[in-house]
């Protein structure tokens, strides 16, 4: 009977597994993908690139390493930045490697500047704590004074909220005293500073109303109208304080403490002012009003001067005939009035029905449900798409443990498997005799064995 080895000898050497370049950086892709799941990284960016197709193609560096990566549509279209060489970014990514040049990458799922993401955790936290201590009750904010004679505009004097703010309350309403109260707006300065503004200005008594602001800028540039002083100065302040920090679309914790939020600084200074013109073209009206009602009293006194001297020709019969046959026109014209009125009401209402009942009309109808077929069709496809590409990566993953696990590696390898006369396999030499038939399977077939004694040298 031949050993294991006698027959891996008298076979030779195993035969080579020989790859090329696509199936070796198919084999090490598909081991960084299963080895490493999504992961965070932080870098600084460069080689920024956007070409036509809408892809980003950017390197990731620290101070001693670097890494390409990619970001594929529509990912990248969800940005809510403009990525920038130089930028101190986090992303979320895939490793991954390029196969037609073995390059080893990074396929990017998300993307945001370093930094804002604490920044926005650190807003909720404050947000949430202030609000449940009652700073952002709407019950205690206050009115503002319909004309307020002399207003407060804490902000930097140098900025292009201040600009903006002067212009439109000096077109609107020239007639109020605006006083600047200049701040830092941006930096670790610009807390205290506003605080002891606030303070200031609220104590002074001077003011009828002030107003914070400043024009937009990044969550790092407003962080300072996010300040626990701020929002507290701005709750004790003894006059009505309104909010107007960054673009519309900008919301600080200043705006939930202060009585009014403005989206900008210009809306601001339009929501503390009125407009001028319209309330001359409202005097203009009230004025016509009262020139209009005084015409009317004396037109009335008028009527009944005439209506008495009518009264004392009435007396006569044919003064009888010709108020009754004016009466009588009078209710014609009334009566004939009623129909139109009657007529029209009933046109109308007709005209709303035959509105309402277009608007329910089947063809509508029957297109909105095309449209929403035509939706849930597509979420299907991409299930069943998802659904197939999750089975198909189990599949490989599956198949890549059977065959580690498999016989038949095992014989690949030069070992064989032997059986005897009924298929069993032998496990020990004790109980077979010489001459005994028996089966080597290999890996490529099997052979026929016959046992032999071998004659001792001694």
């Amino acid at each position: 009977m031949r050993s294991p080895d006698d027959t891996h000898d008298q076979a030779g050497p195993p035969p080579r597994q020989i790859l090329t370049p696509s199936s070796l950086n198919r084999l090490v892709r598909d081991l960084l993908e299963d080895a490493l799941p999504l992961i965070w990284i932080e870098g600084e960016l460069s080689n920024v690139a956007r070409p036509a197709s809408g892809h980003i193609y950017f390197t990731l560096k620290d101070a001693s390493a670097q890494v390409r990566c990619a970001m594929f549509r529509p990912k990248s279209g969800w940005l809510k930045f403009k990525p920038a060489d130089g930028m101190h970014v986090l992303v979320r990514a895939r490793v991954g490697l390029y196969e037609p040049r073995g390059e080893f990458q990074l396929v990017a799922e998300h993307m945001e500047p370093a930094g804002e993401g604490a920044l926005q955790r650190e807003f909720e936290q404050l947000k949430a704590r202030l609000d449940a201590e009652g700073l952002f009750d709407p019950a205690r904010k206050r009115a503002l004074p319909r004309y307020a004679r002399r207003i407060g505009v804490i902000t930097s004097a140098t900025g292009a909220a201040v600009r903006d703010v002067l212009s439109v309350m000096s077109r609107r309403w020239p007639l109020a005293d605006v006083e600047v109260l200049p701040v830092p707006v941006q930096g670790r300065e610009a807390p205290p500073a506003i605080v002891q503004m606030l303070r200031k200005a609220s104590a002074s008594g001077r003011y009828d109303v002030l107003l914070l602001t400043r024009g937009g800028g990044s969550l790092e540039d407003l962080w300072a109208f996010n300040d626990e002083r701020v929002a507290r100065a701005i709750h004790a302040s003894a006059v009505p304080v309104v909010s107007a920090v960054g673009h519309e679309i900008d919301f600080s914790i200043a705006d939930f403490v202060a009585d009014l939020r403005a989206p900008t600084p210009s809306a601001a200074a339009e929501l503390l002012v009125p407009d001028a013109f319209a309330l001359r073209r409202h005097l203009q009206q009230l004025q016509q009003r009262l020139a209009t009602l005084e015409q009317r009293r004396l037109q009335a006194r008028i009527q009944r001067v005439d209506h008495l001297l009518a009264r004392l020709q009435a007396q006569r019969p044919q003064a009888r005939l010709a108020r009754d046959r004016e009466r009588l026109l009078h209710l014609q014209r009334r009566l004939h009035g009623v129909q139109r009125e009657q007529s029209q009401r009933r046109h109308n209402a007709l005209e709303r029905v035959h509105a309402r009942l277009l608007a329910q009309h089947p063809r509508l109808r029957l297109m909105l449900l095309q449209r929403r077929l035509g939706e849930l069709r597509q979420r299907l496809l991409s299930s069943i798409e998802r659904k197939l590409e999750r089975d198909r990566a189990n599949l490989r993953q599956n198949g890549r443990a059977l065959h580690a696990i498999s016989p038949l590696a095992t014989l690949e390898r030069g070992y064989s498997i032997i059986f005897d006369a009924n298929g069993k396999v032998v496990r020990s030499s004790q109980g077979i005799g010489e001459g005994t038939p028996l089966r080597a399977r290999l890996a490529d077939g099997e052979l026929p064995l016959s046992v032999r004694k071998e004659e001792s040298n001694d």
